[in-house]
């Protein structure tokens, strides 16, 4: 018994790790904001709910919101998914973004998307 217990330890800790490499390190929305210079061009990973957001033909932009702050990410290959829907969001920190006449002092450049 005791082997077959050592052998399903063995398993789940080879599950989690896996798991885990496989998921980017997450970054707070109030530490980008705090010092947006820090993070420019260097990809982060964002999670939270999706707030307001506008866009056209497949591009757009949408507010991400993960509780600690507030952001606005770009969608040029990904679509704009909707209001209330929970998503990772991995891209590039830019700042000075303009887009459908509205400026945006930071952005974060979708790259890649996990719902």
């Amino acid at each position: 018994m005791k082997t077959h217990t050592r052998i399903l330890t063995a398993a789940l800790i080879l599950t989690v790790a896996l798991l885990l490499t496989g998921c980017p390190p997450r970054t707070s929305i109030e530490h980008i904001n705090r010092d947006p210079g820090r993070y420019a061009h260097k990809e982060v990973t964002i999670a939270g709910r999706v707030g307001e957001s506008f866009g056209a033909l497949g591009s757009g932009v949408f507010q991400m919101d993960d509780g600690t702050g507030t952001m606005w990410v770009f969608s040029q290959s990904y679509g704009v998914p909707s209001n209330g829907a929970k998503v990772a969001v991995t891209g590039h920190i830019e700042q000075g973004f303009t887009f459908g006449g509205r400026a945006f002092a930071t952005i974060l450049r979708e790259t890649e998307r996990r719902h």
